[in-house]
Parts: structure tokens; C-alpha cells; sequence
């Protein structure tokens, strides 16, 4: 028998970790208990937390009440010998380094499934493009920095010719409704709902973070972030259900900026300090989701995914708004999170996806190259060995750095020019040679995805580095 976060709160259970320990007791424990026998037991719970704590299903709830002192504050693990067997994806297309990232992931004890995308490239601890199931744990920085960060795909009520007779008043909308990098924000006030969240009010991190949030509602981050206008080509019976055909469609690329940055590093030092790992694995220190800061983490991670999503909704409708054009589809997915989901028949576990985007079954998603080449609307099929993933992109060819020192802006320029892309802002850093080739990665998953539609860049507009 299930009970709603309201009558938890007319308990008395007003913060939100308590009532995420709740309901994760109850749906494991409770399904054939009465509401009234569950109500009772929380409330005497809440007053006498002392009587619970040797109870096999309560006691969690109950230290959350009233923490024991331990004079051990840490756990010392060591990773088993082997890795645990997972399925690599267009391997040819994948270095050295990152697979030894993925290997050293699936030596972890609470590692119990994994999956290595064709964009794969090396990261900090898990690769980019690394899909690693654990067993009721989230590993902070496996997750990644940019919590949430995602691909929104409009397509709008504009034939794609309109980027030839519009051009100049999309380069304009570009500069004005959008904002890029660290600092700063638009230049006009942003509302959403996502700012009344009341998750911001349940920890001192949250309500400091609440103000770096309403300024950066809306925008974008650096690196390879970006906002886009081109043209997409639907194909017949698409996951859109719209006609087939050629429409003017935006693509827009970022996460949850400073928000999801201060989580991260603010839980991935608590795991380090509570899960001691050997040196090499230390990025993958873990929080247990039985813990008070599992489910602080967790809550947390999941309003910067929703903060993400926001700003995405942001851009979209401002830019739609400048230009007087109506969003008839959008798409969008994201990538650096944690799911809890069903990997076996009756099996849950814990999936990070870092760099890596949600395919299940008849699941839409948005596949980028460059900003010189394809993209691609897809579909899901669901594939269970890749723990329903395919890759949230083409990948990195190589670094940054190397980027800077190979390529020149006179090239960058070049190569655009030749291929009939406008860019506002960007870098060397992000020459769309540093990448793979999209074209070659999307057949390495084809029983991961079907195609649907394909996208093609005009108007670039990303961050000045």
C-alpha cells in the first residue's frame, strides 16, 4: 500500500530526505500493509526513533531520526580481480585509455553490469560514453559535474528554407536570447517553475544554490556546449508523427550549469570521505541510497536534471518567441545521470549513464556529430546488453588542448565556409575534425537505434573561449 508525499508532510515528515527514506522503505517493504498501520508506525517512528533502530526494515529511517555515534566513520573496500564481463560497442573506434577506465569501473564491488558506447573517449573515472549499473549505490562523480547535461531537439511550423530568408534575424535572436560561459546571464528576467522547487529549501547547499540558479536559468555552459538552428529532414512514420519532409529545427546542448557543478563536488568529497577506495579508483567512491546522504545526493541530482531541463525549455521558447515561429515536436534527452531501472527480469540497479543517452524501448533521443555534420533522430530499441544506451554523440577524436595546437581559426573558418555553417562564437577547441565521424559511429549501433530523421547545422552559437 503506497502513501503520498503529502500525507508524509501532514505527519510530519517535512524534509525531503526523510520522506525519500520513506518511500523507498515502504515500496520495498510495505505492499500489503494498511495505510492506516503504515501511518501509525511513521508517527511513533518520528517521536520515539529509538525504538526502531533495531528493526530490519525501519532502522534506516530511524538513525536518519536519531544518528548513533560510530566511532568508524569510513569503509575500506578493494576491487575484485576481474572486471565484470560488459559489451563494447564499434571497439575500433574507442582508445586505449578509456577502456582501461571502463575495465577499472567493473572491478568495483558494487559494479553488477556495464556498457561501453562507440563514442567512448577517456574521462575522469567513468569514460565518456561508459554505462555502469551498481547495486543500490550512486557514485557522485560518475554521474559527472554537469548533472543532467542533455540534447533538446524543436522542430518548428517553418519550412527549412526559412534559414535562407531569415538568416540575419536568427544571428540576431542568437546573440540576443542566449548566454554563454561562467559568468552572467541574460539580460532579461527569467521565470519558471523550477525555481519554486521546494527541494531548494531541504539543504544548506540547495537554498545557497538557489540564487546562482534564477541567474542562470536560460543559458548555456562552455566547452562544447551550443545553441543551433538547422534543418531536418523527417523520414516516413517517424517517432514524431509528423509528416515527412524538410523543417527548420533548433538543437541545443548544455546542462545544469553552476547548480549541478556544486553538487557534484559537494558529494563526491562526502563519498571519499565514507568510501575509501585504492588511489587508482577514488573517482568511483560511492553513496550507499540507504544513507542520509544517498538520498541527499539523489534528491539533488535529480533537481539539477530538472534545472537542466529548464533552461533548455528557456532557450526554446525564447528563441521561438523572437522569431514568431511555433514548436510543433521537441525532443530531449539527457545524458550524465543516474536512473534506477529494471536491467533483468525482476533485477534493479542503479545506471549511470556518463555521456551516454537512454534508449529503451521506442524511447526518442538525439544523436549529434558536429557542428559540420549529421545529427540524427532516433529511437530506442531497447537492447538490454547495452542497458538500454547508444551514444550521445560522435565522441572526441582528441583532446581539447591537441584541437588548439593542430588547427588554426583560419581553418575552422575554412572548413565552415565549405560546408554552409555560420558560427557565433566557438573555438578551434571544438573544429569539428577533433571529433569522430558520425557517419561511421551510427552503424556500430544500429541494433541500438533506428534512425528517423537527420539534422543538419546552419547557425551555430557557442561560447568564446
Amino acid at each position: 500500500m503506497g502513501i503520498k508525499l503529502k500525507e508524509l508532510s501532514k505527519i510530519g515528515y517535512t524534509n525531503h530526505v526523510a520522506r525519500s527514506l520513506a518511500v523507498n522503505i515502504i515500496s520495498k517493504h510495505c505492499k500489503h500493509t494498511a495505510k492506516e498501520d503504515i501511518a501509525t508506525i511513521l508517527t511513533d517512528l518520528l517521536f520515539t526513533p529509538d525504538k526502531y533502530k533495531g528493526d530490519p526494515v525501519w532502522n534506516k529511517l530511524a538513525e536518519h531520526f536519531s544518528p548513533t555515534v560510530k566511532k568508524k566513520v569510513f569503509d575500506v573496500y578493494e576491487l575484485s580481480d576481474d572486471p565484470v564481463v560488459y559489451k563494447t560497442y564499434g571497439v575500433r573506434f574507442i582508445d586505449n585509455l578509456a577502456k582501461q577506465q571502463m575495465n577499472l569501473a567493473m572491478r568495483l564491488p558494487v559494479a553488477v553490469a556495464g556498457a561501453l558506447m562507440p563514442d567512448a573517449h577517456a574521462g575522469y573515472g567513468l569514460p565518456i560514453g561508459g554505462v555502469l549499473a551498481t547495486e543500490n549505490a550512486v557514485i557522485p562523480y560518475a554521474v559527472g559535474l554537469d548533472i543532467g547535461c542533455r540534447m533538446s531537439l524543436s522542430v518548428f511550423d517553418a519550412s527549412a528554407d526559412y534559414l535562407k530568408r531569415y538568416a540575419y534575424q536568427m544571428k540576431e535572436a542568437l546573440r540576443d536570447y542566449t548566454h554563454f560561459g561562467m559568468d552572467g546571464g541574460l539580460h532579461f528576467e527569467q521565470e519558471h517553475a523550477i525555481l519554486d522547487c521546494e527541494a531548494f529549501q531541504s539543504t544548506p547547499l540547495l537554498k545557497m544554490l538557489h540564487g546562482k540558479a534564477a541567474r542562470q536559468l536560460g543559458t548555456s555552459g562552455g566547452g562544447n556546449h551550443f545553441v543551433e538552428f538547422g534543418e531536418i529532414s523527417l523520414r516516413e512514420n517517424n517517432i514524431l508523427n509528423l509528416p515527412a519532409g524538410n523543417y527548420l529545427a533548433l538543437l541545443s546542448h548544455s546542462g545544469s550549469r553552476g547548480l549541478g557543478a556544486a553538487i557534484a563536488q559537494h558529494y563526491s568529497q562526502i563519498a571519499r570521505d565514507v568510501c575509501r577506495l585504492p588511489r587508482e579508483a577514488q573517482h568511483f567512491a560511492w553513496l550507499d541510497l540507504d544513507t542520509e546522504a544517498g538520498q541527499e545526493y539523489w534528491m539533488s541530482m535529480n533537481l539539477a536534471g530538472d534545472f537542466a531541463k529548464a533552461c533548455h525549455e528557456q532557450i526554446h521558447i525564447n528563441l521561438s518567441k523572437a522569431l514568431g515561429i511555433k514548436v510543433l515536436e521537441n525532443v530531449n534527452n539527457h545524458h550524465n545521470f543516474a536512473w534506477r531501472e529494471e536491467i533483468a527480469p525482476g533485477k534493479y540497479a542503479i545506471v549511470h549513464r556518463k555521456g551516454a543517452t537512454p534508449a529503451g524501448k521506442g524511447v526518442a533521443g538525439f544523436i549529434p556529430g558536429s557542428m559540420a555534420s549529421a545529427g540524427y533522430l532516433v529511437s530506442g530499441r531497447g537492447v538490454s546488453e547495452s542497458l538500454n544506451s547508444a551514444s550521445h554523440g560522435a565522441g572526441r577524436a582528441m583532446s581539447r588542448q591537441k584541437a588548439k595546437e593542430q588547427f588554426t581559426n583560419s581553418s575552422l573558418k575554412k572548413m565552415l565556409a565549405e560546408r554552409g555553417v555560420t558560427l557565433i562564437g566557438g573555438s578551434v577547441e571544438e573544429m569539428p575534425l577533433a571529433y569522430k565521424d558520425i557517419d561511421r559511429i551510427m552503424p556500430a549501433q544500429e541494433s541500438l537505434v533506428d534512425i528517423h530523421g537527420q539534422f543538419m547545422p546552419r547557425i551555430v552559437r557557442m561560447n568564446k573561449e
